[in-house]
């Protein structure tokens, strides 16, 4: 841990809509929405199922958002944000807040240590970082007073079950 504060115990079943993570993450709902779509943040409660359907973002939805933002701020490409973004989706949520990425303009390092941050700056490769678990303070700090909802259980009725099996049929 970074800060030596205990995580807060995240809810998998509770989470923000389009807006509310647009806000919290600093981006426009047309980058979010293009970043569904793409696959490079993907809302892990529940995504687009339709018209008039509404995305529900977790809170690690929320950080990756935002450290996706801070990157795309600083000059790096959406290739190596996705690199970044796949390696982040790999860890658990406890590992996210020790990392800082570093980049020096067109590649993401990721550090988990004092001594690789250093070692990266002394051999020239890192220009800025972005240190996880500071993220993860900012996102809750602009979440306090947010509107949450709670996922749904999805409930499927026999008409549905029928059009579903009538679509795996055709």
């Amino acid at each position: 841990m970074l800060f030596g504060d205990p995580l807060p115990e995240l809810d998998v079943h509770t989470g923000y809509r389009g807006p509310v993570a647009c806000r919290a993450a600093g981006i426009t709902y047309r980058q979010l929405d293009y970043w569904a779509r793409t696959g490079l943040v993907e809302p892990s409660i529940r995504g687009a199922k339709g018209s008039g359907s509404q995305r529900l973002y977790s809170f690690r939805d929320i950080l990756l958002l935002k450290v996706v933002k801070r990157l795309l701020d600083t000059g790096v490409s959406l290739q190596q944000i996705r690199t970044a973004v796949n390696a982040l989706h790999a860890r658990g949520v406890d590992d996210l807040t020790s990392i800082t990425l570093m980049s020096d303009g067109a590649s993401v390092y990721e550090c988990t240590s004092a001594d690789e941050v250093i070692d990266l700056v002394q051999g020239g490769q890192g220009v800025f970082g972005i240190a996880v678990g500071r993220v993860w303070q900012e996102v809750e700090g602009s979440l306090v007073n947010m509107p949450t909802e709670q996922a749904e259980p999805v409930v499927e009725d026999e008409l549905a079950r029928r059009r579903a099996a009538r679509r795996r049929a055709m």
